[in-house]
């Protein structure tokens, strides 16, 4: 999964085809394979893979406060570390904005998880279905409202793109350039520097006003109080694997009007650009979830006799906060314009390349940390905020 956020995230770097009259971050106009690839992360990844994690930072809430029960550590000093875990997040995030990437989603979490803490944790399963169920509600209308709204201003005539007044090199279209490629399209330092901050600020209330990260959060802890994927040969997975499908499944019928979009067979004149955002979020938290299943049957299966050349994937799985922050280390400095600036003629191939590459050095390096007993530098100090002196 993480080799699939870096698949996500490399798009917003290809600052030198941003096209200012289309919402998706992909770049048109590109080779038959920049083109198939594009329309691959659209329909499998984007917006696919942050609600997995949502999910599965709200099933690692459970966990942690079941395992440090077990350590004899009272439920206040849980409640404790656990703000102290997720207030850390934030700053962990906003330092993340910062220097090098303004599309973090760590201050996202650790805001869902102080709000939704007492919730996941106490809360009875009554509670937190009922909970889950109005939030998916609220999704669905949501994306409903969004989808009717578009076909108003379609009808309206009022659903011009505004490209003819936004040539390139002027004002608008460069601040329009600015905020989709999250600052990497300026050539100044500090400026992209304040489009981040400001991008992740908003950005990370957003995602939980949008309800898909809480909503994918109350699920996972929902998940983990039943031990619903945890990895053990003697406890039964009923509906893992009926999940996965049916997950992804909906995941990629729901993304294909955004994909048409994008291969300009649905034009914004036709219908706006926003019109599926919202049945794009309400089936990623579907797909999210069956990518959680999915990978939860496949390891359960595999627990007894893993292949010795996925133990790496699993290396770098229990690094996933340093190897995440290690992509923008790489990402940044190469393609964004502040630095060496090669987004501006780098295709989606060349994208999608670097960042299989990263994380392929990524499997490299959790191998050698394991081998010589290191955790992730990140996940290091994290426990120790969070844990104190009890690290």
């Amino acid at each position: 999964m993480l080799c699939l956020i870096a698949i996500a995230n490399v798009s917003v770097y290809l600052w030198g085809s941003f096209d200012e009259t289309s919402l998706s971050p992909h770049p048109t106009g590109g080779s038959a394979l920049d083109t198939v690839l594009s329309v691959l992360a659209i329909l499998f990844v984007d917006g696919r893979i942050y609600p997995m994690f949502a999910f599965l930072f709200g099933y690692g809430m459970v966990q942690f406060s079941r395992s440090r029960q077990g350590r004899g550590d009272r439920p206040a000093d849980i409640s404790r570390m656990l703000v102290r875990r997720n207030l850390w997040l934030i700053a962990f995030g906003f330092l993340h904005a910062l220097l090098l990437f303004g599309g973090d989603i760590l201050g996202a979490y650790g805001l869902a998880g102080l709000v939704l803490g007492y919730a996941v944790l106490r809360g009875s399963d009554r509670a937190v279905k009922i909970a889950a169920w109005i939030l998916a509600g609220l999704v669905a209308a949501f994306a409903v409202l969004q989808f009717l709204s578009a076909l108003l201003l379609a009808w309206a005539g009022t659903s011009e793109s505004g490209a003819d007044q936004m040539p390139e090199g002027g004002e608008l279209w460069d601040f329009t350039r600015n905020i989709g490629t999250l600052g990497n399209g300026e050539d100044s330092y500090l400026l992209a520097l304040a489009i981040r901050v400001g991008m992740w600020f908003v950005s990370s209330i957003m995602a939980n006003v949008a309800l898909a990260v809480p909503l994918c959060v109350l699920l996972g802890g929902l998940a983990a109080r039943h031990l619903w994927i945890e990895v053990g040969p003697a406890r039964p997975r009923p509906g893992l694997g009926l999940v996965g499908g049916i997950g992804i499944a909906v995941g990629v019928i729901g993304a294909i009007p955004q994909a048409l979009q994008f291969l300009g067979l649905i034009s914004a004149e036709a219908l706006a650009p926003f019109a599926f955002l919202g049945l794009n979020q309400f089936t990623g938290i579907a797909a999210g979830i069956g990518y959680a299943a999915l990978f939860g049957l496949i390891g359960t299966r595999l627990q007894q006799r893993p292949p010795a050349f996925l133990l790496p994937v699993a290396y770098v799985g229990k690094r996933s906060l340093s190897f995440y922050l290690l992509q923008s280390v790489v990402f940044a400095p190469l393609l964004a314009a502040w630095c060496l600036g090669l987004g501006e003629n780098w295709s989606t191939t060349s994208a999608y390349l670097l960042a299989l590459g990263v994380w392929a050095v990524s499997l490299l390096l959790a191998w050698l940390m394991e081998k010589v007993g290191h955790r992730g530098p990140a996940e290091v100090v994290l426990r120790r905020l969070t844990y104190g002196r009890r690290a």
